[in-house]
């Protein structure tokens, strides 16, 4: 994810203090990726020293406020058309759980398995549920966080088909054909 382009992204429509973008990113992403109050500090600071933003002074209650630049228009506009590149896959915790499990002798890569899939079916009856009850009162403002919701339930359904094949390619290694 890129702190960076969301930052810029939020700055279009009006300017900001750090406080204020945490806030309206994880109320428009549904809270689905907390942002540390330090990591938009730093991230502003970058983009500050790249033109990208710049210091519009205080609101009189110690907050500094940014707004964007002509060249921070362009960078987040050049993001929004750019597709999301597929060359360096996402690193996966539990994938490289499961293959140096399978490497190090006395891990149960089958219980890794088991575990994994109850917290993951109950992160997905969780995500399944909050659309549902989001969807039962969706309002214009509430699409982006149904975005988000999709999105996460996919992937964790997505998940839940992975580990069954690993359980299954993990059977497969007891049981060798003849």
């Amino acid at each position: 994810m890129s702190i960076r382009h969301s930052l810029l992204a939020l700055l279009q429509d009006r300017p900001r203090y750090g406080y204020q973008l945490r806030a309206e990113f994880e109320d428009r992403t549904g809270s689905s990726w907390p942002l540390n109050i330090g990591q938009v500090y730093t991230t502003l600071d970058r983009l500050e020293r790249d033109g990208l933003v710049r210091k519009e002074g205080g609101d009189g209650e110690g907050h500094v406020i940014y707004s964007i630049t002509e060249d921070g228009l362009a960078e987040a506009g050049g993001w929004f058309a750019s597709p999301v590149a597929r060359t360096n896959p996402p690193r996966n915790e539990l994938a490289i759980k499961l293959a140096l499990g399978l490497t190090i002798p006395g891990v149960d890569v089958g219980a890794i398995i088991q575990t994994q899939r109850s917290v993951s079916i109950k992160a997905l009856q969780d995500y399944t549920k909050s659309r549902r009850d989001m969807s039962a009162r969706q309002r214009p403002a509430d699409t982006a966080r149904l975005l988000v919701l999709d999105s996460l339930v996919f992937q964790t359904e997505a998940e839940v088909r992975w580990l069954d094949l690993c359980e299954a390619r993990l059977m497969q290694l007891a049981n060798p054909p003849r």
